[in-house]
């Protein structure tokens, strides 16, 4: 079969690179543009699909708009038998539809579960012990197409979303190529999703990651590891800010800290939510509605990532209480 893959970033690329290790005729690849990024923003940072498949040498297109005719044209003539979609965008369906076998799609959720765009943060933010991949055939609506194949796996207790998805990538290749053997050899049984089923994992945004430690331990540790290590669970704090020169306070900071990994401590406490309780040394916890959140790695706006100790090592003196 003659293949175009579409993809974007590091969780496409074991899916890619699998195909090519079994032998199969990639024609084409399809990626996103690349985005200014980099100290300062002005570096052009290129997508990770694209970074594999130049050093491949396949042919990469990277059309801005998936409608544009001379794209269209392009991709047409690249006379793909099947399209495999890994991690990409929403396909205008002339182009989905183009492949005489169709288009399929890997999916980081047992669909109907987690349709939509971080099926991975969402099912670790609802405390998911369980998730896995899909493969589907693309179809009009988002993430409803019949589904080809499944393939579950666990989530660790205090897992995060990032651990999550770097075993999943490597799962999500290994179904991809199933599918795609599957498909050559026409030794698949289709299956329709059921909509009562169904849930939702939309895109996640910056004002909806602050932590709410009005919830319990269980739910705000799980928030946190669902959120980490991007886009991260964030709270604010109060820090002095001193005059450098003469060492002098100048007034109070408030300054956004992102949790990256927290430990739950269940116990009974008269604090109000969002309390923060400190040794000053190696401990830093904040009260939530049953217990607390104890605090292992964490990021001061404008500072690097680091683990707690190294924090309050560096600004114990200025944390106002």
């Amino acid at each position: 079969m003659r293949i175009v893959f579409m993809g974007t970033p590091e969780f496409a690329v074991p899916s890619l690179k699998i195909l090519l290790d079994n032998g199969y005729e990639v024609v084409g690849v399809v990626t996103a543009t690349g985005k200014l990024g980099g100290r300062g923003g002005h570096q052009l940072l290129e997508p990770a699909v694209k970074k594999f498949a130049r050093e491949q040498g396949l042919k990469i297109l990277q059309p801005p708009v998936l409608r544009d005719p001379g794209f269209l044209d392009e991709l047409r003539n690249l006379k793909a038998d099947l399209q495999v979609v890994v991690a990409f965008r929403m396909l205008p369906e002339v182009v989905w539809g183009m492949p005489s076998v169709g288009t399929f799609n890997l999916h980081g959720s047992l669909l109907p579960q987690y349709r939509g765009a971080a099926p991975i943060n969402w099912a670790v933010i609802n405390g998911e012990q369980e998730t896995g991949v899909t493969t589907f055939f693309i179809k009009h609506e988002i993430d409803t197409g019949e589904v080809l194949f499944q393939e579950k796996m666990p989530i660790g207790e205090d897992e995060t979303a990032g651990e999550v998805h770097d075993r999943m990538m490597h799962v999500g290749a290994r179904l991809v190529l199933k599918t795609v053997q599957a498909i050559e050899s026409g030794s698949y049984t289709l299956k329709s999703q059921d909509p009562a089923k169904a849930s939702k994992a939309p895109k996640i945004f910056h004002e909806t990651c602050e932590i709410d430690f009005a919830k319990t331990t269980a739910e705000v540790h799980n928030f946190i590891r669902g959120l980490s290590p991007y886009p991260g669970a964030w709270t604010r704090i109060k820090l002095l800010d001193t005059n450098k020169k003469t060492g002098g306070e100048t007034g109070i900071e408030d300054l956004e800290l992102k949790i990256f990994r927290s430990e739950k401590e269940t116990q009974k406490h008269e604090f109000s939510p969002g309390h923060q309780v400190t040794d000053g040394k190696k401990s830093l916890k904040f009260a939530t509605r049953d217990g607390f959140a104890k605090v292992l790695e964490l990021q001061l706006q404008g500072r690097r990532r680091m683990q707690v100790s190294d924090f309050l090592n560096g600004y114990f003196h200025l944390i106002v209480s």
